[in-house]
């Protein structure tokens, strides 16, 4: 007899059933390894990227199945909203997906339209050959599986900004996520994502999401502006990511057992005639200082 089974309960479950903001990572280095190690955090949730990251159907697949079973919620970004790929994504058994560069609420319609059936949506039906109704081992897969999937669109653009009123009003979104990097360059303050100008336009749409009942995530890898976007209402926030995280650390691991040199060449020779150093590294941007 086959095993009857039973989906997970989707993230607009599991914001509702916290009291408190969920806190999450990006997954971002395409390797089913990390995303588990990364699933075992305890951490609430994982952003597995497929918009900058170098992940496709399979490289998802295997990720999906790597976190499955460990306490934490994946969620699937989509290099573009695009129905085709997401009816693809959600066939991979993903049940929440963050859509980037919403700017319109038509453009929220659309992401919405893309995770239902018909006739609320435009999903095409192949749940017997998918892994999202485990091969119709889900009992009434078809009819349920819109309770379990969250569509949360990603406001990253001045444009999103000013339709924020019309975009949270879009019926069937489980959320927005606040995308302050696209955002900063859109407002033509590139790589300024801490400006005062970003920030009140991050707080100014948390503020109107929350108005409407919807729930607000944001990126901030620096923690008192992440807390700063928390204490503002922020229910979901991103805050490191595995491949920042692995960076940084081997570099640490290289400043504190190799020492720095500098380089330069005997003419005579053409050898280096690095020295040793101890100056150290910048502790901002992660460099030595000696170079």
């Amino acid at each position: 007899m086959p095993l009857r089974l039973s989906p997970d309960d989707g993230f607009a479950a599991s914001l509702a059933a916290q009291n408190r903001p969920l806190a999450g990572m990006w997954v971002c280095s395409g390797s089913p390894l990390i995303a588990e190690l990364c699933a075992g955090s305890g951490l609430d949730w994982l952003l597995i990227d497929a918009e900058h990251s170098p992940n496709g159907l399979e490289s998802l697949l295997a990720q999906l199945q790597a976190v499955h079973g460990y306490p934490v919620l994946p969620v699937l970004r989509p290099p573009v909203l695009d129905p085709v790929l997401i009816k693809q994504y959600l066939d991979l058994g993903a049940q929440t997906l963050l859509i980037p560069m919403v700017d319109t609420a038509e453009l929220a319609e659309l992401a919405v339209r893309s995770v239902h059936y018909p006739p609320r949506g435009i999903r095409g039906v192949g749940s017997a050959l998918a892994r999202a109704s485990r091969w119709n081992r889900v009992d009434g897969y078809l009819d349920t599986a819109a309770q379990r999937i969250s569509v949360i669109v990603q406001i990253e653009s001045a444009e999103g900004v000013s339709n924020i009123d019309d975009i949270v009003a879009v019926d069937g979104l489980a959320g927005i996520f606040l995308g302050p990097s696209d955002l900063a360059a859109s407002m033509g303050l590139l790589g300024q994502q801490e400006h005062p100008d970003v920030i009140a336009a991050v707080e100014h749409c948390i503020t109107v999401a929350r108005e409407h009942g919807v729930p607000a995530g944001v990126n901030a890898f620096a923690e008192p502006i992440a807390r700063r976007y928390l204490d503002a209402g922020a229910s979901f926030v991103l805050v490191g990511a595995d491949v920042a995280l692995l960076a940084r650390a081997s570099e640490a691991l290289a400043l504190r057992y190799v020492p720095a040199t500098d380089e330069g060449t005997d003419e005579s020779t053409g050898q280096s005639t690095g020295q040793w150093t101890d100056e150290g590294t910048d502790p901002a941007s992660g460099t030595r200082s000696s170079y």
